[in-house]
């Protein structure tokens, strides 16, 4: 399936017919010119740079243009949303990433000891400088939506124990869509020495090298979904998980949720007084049995139709008409009726919210660098 995938890529995913009728995509809103003028004048002053970038896309999440002006810097790449990401293929990613020279490490901000680790590789890079300087400068980079203003969140409030309350500052601000910070602010995480960090706006490059590239940075939300298109988005991603066969392994995760289901419906009841009383349950458990039924509903419908498909993956045309049994197979799935006007467009959220929040898996859509090409 690899071979598959690679024939496939060489085709190129983001040219295929699908993409269509999509209309150009803007990739660099107006303010991120100013952010980036902005950036590069505040880089000459930072002591190191945390790179943030999204585990999903290790590659694809880097800002090229920023690449030239924090390379000679002490720099730390933090790879984001590490519990959204293929967590086999993570430790390869940071073994590359070190093999280059750069100190790498998977993150996920909203665990504290995930941050701990990173604040700990920060004070180690700055270790020379604590000892001499009075005021330390930490600037955070990356594109929309990897985490950054979420991260400072967490390392602030781990700082927080150590400033006395007049010292404290505001978070920063967080937000469910790309690019919600539009201004360079500083919040201070330290004291003697003062260490400052600066959270700064997602920016993009002008120019996306590959429309690939943006179809992956779309689906990992580093670009709103109506630029691109919601229904463009999914096909893509149909088009990923049939590639790689990912349908077919769900199967065994399918077939034991199914006989997790039989065990339960034939278990007796132990009848007592205890078990007939009203038993509690937490707050949110019919919301939980709803998304892992959806989940469900949407996996076998996935792999039903890429079992019973018949043409070759390899072929633009025979994936394209996959991809729209898919689309129908979907609606039923998420029970959209089919007299909706919209009703591609509701599939095509809920399909590409399920992936963003990691319902159908773990996820690295970058393709790890052959070293002997590298």
């Amino acid at each position: 399936m690899k071979g598959v995938l690679q024939k496939v890529k060489m085709k190129g995913l983001g040219d295929m017919g699908f993409t269509k009728g999509g209309g150009v995509v803007n990739w660099f809103p107006g303010h991120m010119a100013a952010a980036t003028r902005a950036i590069r004048d505040r880089l000459k002053l930072a002591d190191l740079v945390i790179e943030v970038r999204d585990s999903r896309i290790p590659l694809s999440s880097a800002n090229a243009d920023l690449q030239p002006l924090i390379s000679g810097k002490k720099r730390v790449l933090a790879l984001n949303k590490s519990d959204l990401a293929n967590h086999n293929l993570m430790p390869k990613w940071v073994d590359y990433f070190s093999s280059g020279g750069l100190d790498c490490l998977p993150v996920n901000s909203h665990h504290k000891n995930s941050v701990n680790q990173l604040l700990e590789l920060v004070r180690w890079k700055l270790r020379e400088k604590i000892s001499r300087e009075p005021t330390l400068l930490v600037m955070v980079v990356g594109v929309p939506n990897v985490g950054k203003s979420a991260m400072i969140n967490s390392i602030h409030q781990i700082a927080l124990s150590g400033l006395r309350v007049q010292q404290r500052t505001k978070r920063a601000t967080v937000g469910p869509l790309p690019g919600v910070t539009q201004d360079i602010a500083g919040f201070k995480i330290g004291h003697q020495p003062s260490i400052y960090v600066l959270d700064t706006p997602g920016v993009l490059v002008p120019s996306i090298p590959d429309i690939e590239t943006g179809l992956k940075l779309a689906l990992a939300g580093s670009v709103k979904d109506s630029v691109v298109g919601e229904e463009r988005i999914a096909q893509y991603l149909l088009a990923v998980l049939n590639s790689r066969g990912t349908p077919r392994l769900w199967k065994q995760s399918i077939n034991k949720r199914d006989a997790s289901d039989q065990l339960e419906s034939v278990k007796k009841p132990e009848y007592s007084i205890k078990n007939l009383l009203p038993k509690k349950r937490p707050k949110n458990t019919s919301d939980v049995l709803y998304i892992e039924n959806v989940v469900t509903r949407v996996q076998e419908a996935l792999h039903s139709t890429l079992t019973q498909f018949t043409g070759d993956l390899e072929d633009e045309d025979d994936l394209e008409e996959l991809i729209e049994q898919q689309f129908e197979a979907l609606q039923r799935a998420l029970k959209i009726p089919h007299t909706s006007s919209e009703a591609r467009l509701m599939v095509s959220k809920r399909f590409i919210t399920l992936f963003r929040t990691g319902k159908l898996g773990d996820f690295i859509l970058d393709t790890l660098p052959d070293p002997s090409t590298s």
